[in-house]
């Protein structure tokens, strides 16, 4: 099951890590969080190296929707209410920075790079839309509540942001990593101090930086309390000419709903999105996906489908930053909430200023420190409770945690922490560190 992305691009290949080795910076973890902090490193003359236990963006990063816009869902009302007008601020600017940073980099990499505007839209509430719209003029953005005369289906408006952007995010990828110090095919089974232990050799570094996803390393941060994996599918969509021509849409759409439809194109393409659910529970899968189209787009060819997997932090916001507040050189980037595009490149750039320890406006908002007090921590800990207490003989090697079968990917689950493994017992998405 590839992406669109996947199948147009191939990327550079890096050797496996055969030997001991010492490094000022390892990164851990090559998907695009990790690719760019080593580009902005190296960029600067410093001592790094990176480590996959796979191939580089074969994880998350090759299943993305790759839109490049601060528009995070309704997200400015949210940070409004939890964190105050000041951070709010602040979370806007970040990846209004990181939209900066992608179109600077982009002026030089062929990678069908394209302004298009954004808009989060609702079926039935516009009394959110307002909100949001209202949060976003109160931080000095002008965004506007708008109709949606592209989509196909009936929504009571949309939040547009203008001037946002999209991408093909591997051809982008395979340019940025060309020349980088990475290692492929290495496999980080333990941390021993500053010390990482591989298959083939151990690395000794001053500093190290954990961009796995789900970060691996329990006995810090309490990330399997702070985050939950959310599964989510897309459909790329072609045909006639006639159909392709109803199938382009302008800009980039996206329900405020969690179970709603994501819409944008590439080229003559329509990639759907939707059929969202956490990961172990039920959700509607391509099924969603492929019913919309046979009603809406009738005369729609699909080209191929595929699902992503993304962590969901307690408060909407990622962790970025000091991996705890008791590991001074230990850091991570994580819990993307769906938005990995600009979220890479915000945590790019912050691990970047720690790690030389220059100053950085936004650590104080994504630390991974902050408060953990939020509704979803209580969700969190009754999955891992429920899941714990059942009785099954499929466990989870990550915390113990019952797995359950997917009769849709025919995959194991866990709906703690998100972990998947094939019918064979294969790890496919981590914090799970080993097979069954």
């Amino acid at each position: 099951m590839k992406s669109i992305w996947q199948n147009e691009v191939t990327m550079p290949r890096f050797p496996a890590l055969q030997r001991d080795i010492k490094t000022d910076v390892l990164i851990i973890g090559g998907g695009i969080s990790g690719i760019l902090t080593a580009y902005f490193l190296q960029q600067a003359g410093i001592n790094y190296i990176l480590v996959e236990k796979n191939r580089i963006c074969s994880g998350t990063t090759g299943y993305t929707t790759a839109k490049i816009t601060l528009q995070h869902g309704l997200i400015y009302d949210k940070l409004f209410t939890t964190f105050g007008r000041e951070k709010a601020w602040k979370y806007l600017q970040a990846n209004r920075q990181a939209m900066d940073e992608f179109a600077r980099l982009c002026q030089e990499i062929d990678c069908d790079f394209e302004r298009m505007d954004n808009y989060v839209y609702s079926i039935d509430d516009r009394r959110k839309l307002e909100q949001e719209a209202r949060a976003l003029m109160l931080l000095g953005y002008d965004a506007n509540l708008c109709d949606t005369p592209a989509l196909p289906m009936k929504t009571v408006g949309a939040v547009c942001c203008p001037e946002q952007a999209q991408y093909q995010p591997l051809k982008f990828l395979a340019w940025i990593a060309k020349d980088l110090n990475i290692y492929e095919g290495t496999f980080v089974r333990e941390m021993a101090e500053n010390t990482a232990v591989t298959d083939f050799g151990k690395i000794r570094a001053e500093k190290v930086i954990v961009t796995t996803h789900f970060p691996f390393i329990n006995t810090h941060g309490s990330y399997f309390l702070k985050m939950y994996q959310h599964r989510s599918y897309v459909l790329a969509l072609g045909g006639s000419k006639d159909s392709r021509t109803n199938m382009q849409l302008g800009g980039m759409y996206l329900d405020e709903d969690k179970k709603g439809l994501s819409f944008r194109n590439y080229g003559d393409i329509l990639l759907l999105g939707g059929g969202s659910h956490r990961t172990g529970k039920k959700g509607g899968n391509w099924k969603v996906l492929r019913a919309f189209a046979a009603q809406y787009y009738p005369d729609a060819q699909e080209i191929c489908a595929w699902a992503a997997q993304d962590c969901m932090s307690l408060d909407h916001v990622p962790y970025i930053g000091h991996y705890s507040g008791r590991t001074y050189r230990l850091y991570v980037a994580t819990g993307f909430n769906k938005w990995g595009m600009t979220g890479a490149m915000v945590s790019a750039r912050l691990l970047f200023d720690m790690v030389t320890e220059k100053e950085n406006d936004f650590a104080d908002v994504f630390s991974p420190s902050r408060s953990m007090v939020r509704p979803q921590l209580l969700v969190n800990a009754f999955e891992a409770t429920k899941n714990l207490l059942t009785p099954v003989p499929k466990r989870c090697p990550h915390l113990g945690c019952a797995l359950k079968w997917n009769n849709v990917e025919h995959t194991w689950d866990c709906a703690c922490h998100g972990s998947r493994f094939s019918e064979e017992g294969k790890v496919l998405d981590n914090p799970a560190n080993g097979d069954l």
